[in-house]
């Protein structure tokens, strides 16, 4: 019995997990924001590289999002793509050298 109740449990969370991480339409493409600015592949850079700190604060902070939905679309997204990965190593790791004795 207590081994459904955690099978159970744990199909649940995946399936809230999987729900929470589903992407939405992002309608506001391309149109600028109140001060007249829409965001390009720069902006997209900058805002994937520091991601994680926003990330942090917008679970404190109404006023701070993690991605800029004025944006000026797949440009946008290859920066912040580019700069999250940019910031976690980005692959560097990913072939070591081994030392020869």
């Amino acid at each position: 019995m207590r081994d459904r109740v955690k099978l159970l449990l744990t199909v649940v969370g995946m399936a809230l997990l999987l729900a929470a991480c589903a992407a939405g339409g992002n309608t506001a493409r391309s149109v600028a924001n109140s001060h007249g600015h829409v965001a390009g592949f720069w902006l997209g850079l900058w805002q994937g590289a520091i991601a994680p700190i926003t990330f942090l604060i917008s679970l404190f902070s109404n006023h701070v999002n993690v991605y800029e939905v004025h944006n000026n679309g797949n440009w946008y997204n290859f920066g912040f793509v580019l700069g999250a990965g940019i910031l976690f190593g980005g692959g560097a790791f990913g072939k070591r050298r081994k030392k020869r004795r």
